[in-house]
């Protein structure tokens, strides 16, 4: 069983940077992604990375977003920066401890954490 917990999530103004970070204990994880969901919208998926670190993103957050990992740590990152009002919502880790590809799209994904908070005001 994987567990994931999400943390960074604040408050900051447009404009500014955040940086996500999202533990996952109990397995090695090949495939991992962030996800948000805004009140009254549905979970949209934010970025991606495969077992062979190689990142998607969403089209609004290309050039703005960055999705790292540490191995040895078994930790994912999101690197928010330019952050927009839109951007506000809450945010959450999923993973894939088999998937050699990774995918944004939610039903892919068994293994969730309970998301991090993000609010920009403007």
């Amino acid at each position: 069983q994987v567990q994931l917990e999400e943390s960074g999530g604040d408050s900051v103004q447009a404009g500014g940077s955040l940086t996500l970070s999202c533990a996952a204990s109990g397995s090695t994880i090949r495939s991992m992604a962030w996800f948000r969901q805004a009140p009254g919208k549905e979970r949209e998926g934010v970025a991606c990375i495969d077992s062979l670190d190689r990142p998607q993103y969403g089209d609004s957050m290309k050039g703005r977003f960055t999705i790292s990992r540490d191995s040895a740590k078994n930790t994912l990152y999101l690197q928010m920066n330019s952050l927009k009002p839109e951007d506000t919502a809450m945010y959450y880790c999923a993973a894939d401890p088999e998937g050699i590809f990774c995918y944004m799209v939610p039903s892919y994904y068994s293994n969730w954490g309970q998301g991090t908070q993000v609010t920009v005001s403007s």
